[in-house]
């Protein structure tokens, strides 16, 4: 992990953050089942997945666009 996993925000870009899947591994074990941080931390899972899923697919369109390009040349 790159941007060195510190949960401390600053405004500094040169300074470490969390990315939302460390954050998920590391604040899922304490968060209470059923409470806030619970629901807050499944609800920024469900938006990962969609983001990932959603930037996959969109790179497996591109693909296969240019592979049908390239094979008519």
């Amino acid at each position: 992990m790159a941007t060195g996993n510190t949960p401390i925000m600053d405004w500094s870009i040169f300074n470490g953050f969390r990315a939302m899947s460390a954050n998920l591994a590391v604040e899922m074990p304490e968060a209470p089942q059923g409470g806030t941080l619970y629901r807050t931390l499944f609800l920024s899972a469900l938006l990962l997945f969609f983001f990932t899923f959603a930037l996959n697919t969109a790179a497996e369109i591109i693909r296969l666009r240019i592979k049908r390009k390239l094979r008519q040349l």
